[in-house]
């Protein structure tokens, strides 16, 4: 019975201090692009593992150029959502904006570039990668 409490003791932290050396994503919308590169500069430079574990969608897909695939894993209910850059016009309408699109792509590993080309490439429509496809880029968690 004693040593009951104490596999448990043990199994709890070893489950509680990876995590606490992670951050984790989980319900991202995402947002102006330059905010998302420097954000993801700075969690670059802590050297800590990024746990995608829902929604990252937009510019916070950018995550994947910004830290090394080996410090990133995905969870089963990791959903990456993928679109061209856009601004508004005058009339609140959105326009593509290409310049921004390009910086999208060109922060994309080659792996995700391809997937996106092979879908038709960036577009105003979100495409979404997870589940098998998404694991088998990115380590399971």
């Amino acid at each position: 019975m004693k040593y009951a409490f104490l596999i448990a003791a043990l199994t709890g932290a070893l489950t509680i201090s990876p995590a606490a050396a992670a951050i984790w994503i989980a319900g991202d919308t995402g947002g102006q692009i330059g905010a998302y590169v420097e954000r993801h500069e700075a969690i670059r430079q802590t050297g800590e593992r990024v746990v995608i574990d829902g929604p990252c969608l937009s510019a916070c897909t950018m995550v994947l150029g910004a830290i090394p695939r080996n410090r990133i894993c995905v969870t089963s209910r990791a959903v990456l959502g993928f679109h061209a850059a856009y601004d508004f016009d005058q009339s609140g309408r959105q326009v593509t904006n290409r310049g921004g699109t390009w910086v999208l792509m060109n922060h994309y590993p080659q792996r995700v570039r391809n997937w996106i080309a092979r879908r038709g490439g960036l577009s105003r429509q979100m495409m979404f990668l997870n589940g098998r496809e998404l694991s088998s880029m990115y380590a399971p968690c």
